[in-house]
């Protein structure tokens, strides 16, 4: 049974940083390509960041330059690194696992199987 469990989240004033971490278990996590998603209040769940079996990444414009994907398969766990955190980054952060490995429409939601629930991130200006 796959699991993927999330956990680094809270609060943080604007310009800070935080480091989010995703717990996977249940398949060849070093096989498949990750992914990270965010979903605000009323808002569609978007695409942040993607990095496929090999390292490569990928990341949404609204993110390049302050976050940072990295995962370390001998863990089994895929890190998000946020630094220079605004206000509009508040949201709740959800990783997931697609069966596929590379990034070819990382941001897309539905290309991915597997689902974490979610941890969230609040940041005040």
């Amino acid at each position: 049974q796959v699991q993927l469990v999330e956990s680094g989240g809270g609060s943080v004033q604007a310009g800070g940083s935080l480091r989010l971490s995703c717990a996977a278990s249940g398949y060849t996590y070093s096989s498949y390509s990750m992914g990270w998603f965010r979903q605000a209040p009323g808002k569609e769940r978007d695409g942040v960041a993607c990095i496929d079996s090999a390292g490569s990444t990928s990341y949404a414009d609204s993110v390049k330059g302050r976050f940072t994907v990295s995962r370390d398969n001998a863990k089994n766990t895929l890190y998000l690194q946020m630094n220079s955190l605004k206000p509009e980054d508040t949201a709740m952060y959800y990783c997931a696992a697609r069966v596929f490995r590379y990034c070819v429409a990382g941001m897309a939601s539905s290309r991915y199987k597997y689902w974490g629930q979610g941890t969230q991130v609040t940041v005040s200006s």
